[in-house]
């Protein structure tokens, strides 16, 4: 998969370094992959959750930190849209980040 804005992860774990691992991990494996659908998805991450409206939801580190990207499986392309803690994505509406 082709992944815009990777520059989110790497100030994201600057800021939050026990976080670098799992972001580090989820970048590697979405690079690599060619997910066609969730069910593709779930073979990597099986505690990815979709949200709607293209959003997909990634736990990061145990569910600590929390990832939510935009898929266009067509064009094989993710969006990075939000990382932050678990207080943090309590705070906004990932159907529309």
């Amino acid at each position: 998969m082709v992944i815009i804005s990777k520059t989110i992860l790497v100030d994201f774990g600057t800021e939050h370094a026990d976080s670098i691992d799992g972001l580090n991990r989820w970048y590697e494996l979405a690079k690599k992959a060619n997910w066609t659908n969730l069910n593709d998805i779930k073979k990597s991450f099986n505690t990815v959750d979709y949200v709607g409206n293209d959003r997909f939801v990634f736990n990061i580190k145990g569910n600590k930190y929390r990832l939510v990207v935009m898929i266009f499986f067509d064009i094989r392309t993710v969006f990075i849209r939000f990382v932050g803690t678990h207080q943090d994505y309590e705070q906004i509406n990932c159907k529309e980040i």
